[in-house]
């Protein structure tokens, strides 16, 4: 029960990693508010009820008033914030030439204005609380690697990383520590079509010298060690979760 007495907002919570991280921290010990916008909403209620200590909220998280209200609600209802994961994310694929503006706007309003968003409103309510903090950010691979036809949502993790070392930065003094969690490929919903092509499979179990797609559960168990004391000393830095496929590399 390392987090008791912590309380964790977890955005995009009602599914996918975001679901497995909600129940990990709810699972040391934390009370847990699940944000959702749009899908999910159910689920979230739901899984927020079953929790000893859990809210649902929604909340658009490129709104900074949404935000805004979604964490002082936060504080009135639970007491406090403690630990932030910006995990909301959305998705668009199309070759670059043919990208629509409109798409590349609509994944960096979430992706990178979303997580800035709530790490703002995140982190001054814990500088006003006195407490301290952590605030992880699930970013992704392609924050270093890039991602052909997936151009606006790498330029969004790669926003994310600078992000994530500048708030380190300056959020030391009021005891917040940030850090970011960079997933490989994992099985969730995000990667549903590539989930129903063998060929798509096969190649990547190829890449991964692990041999197979990562779980949920992979990620939110290096999300409740960036929550909790252990990792005390450790910010602005980017955690890989990926069975090593960013250093695959064929033999020649």
């Amino acid at each position: 029960m390392e987090l008791a007495g912590r309380v964790v907002l977890v955005t995009g919570g009602g599914s996918g990693i975001g679901r497995a991280i909600v129940q990990a921290m709810a699972d040391a010990g934390a009370a847990v508010c699940i944000n959702w916008f749009g899908e999910h909403g159910q689920e979230a209620r739901d899984h927020a009820a079953r929790l000893s200590r859990g809210l649902a909220y929604e909340a658009d998280v490129s709104d900074p008033d949404q935000v805004a209200a979604m964490v002082a609600a936060i504080v009135e209802r639970l007491g406090t914030l403690d630990i932030l994961v910006n995990n909301a994310a959305v998705n668009r694929s199309a070759p670059l030439l043919d990208m629509p503006l409109e798409a590349w706007d609509a994944v960096l309003a979430v992706n990178l204005r979303g997580a800035f968003c709530c790490l703002q409103a995140a982190a001054r309510a814990m500088r006003d609380a006195g407490r301290g903090g952590s605030i992880i950010n699930i970013s992704s691979i392609h924050e270093d690697l890039p991602f052909p036809t997936f151009t606006p949502y790498a330029a969004a993790k790669g926003g994310l990383r600078m992000l994530m070392r500048n708030a380190a930065v300056e959020l030391a003094t009021h005891g917040i520590r940030v850090n970011n969690i960079a997933p490989g490929a994992i099985l969730t919903p995000l990667n549903q079509a590539t989930l129903e092509d063998p060929d798509k499979v096969s190649l990547l179990e190829k890449l991964i010298p692990q041999g197979r797609m990562g779980a949920p559960e992979d990620v939110a168990a290096l999300a409740v060690f960036l929550a909790c004391d252990r990792s005390a000393y450790v910010t602005g830095s980017t955690y890989v979760v990926d069975g090593g496929m960013s250093r695959y590399a064929e033999p020649i």
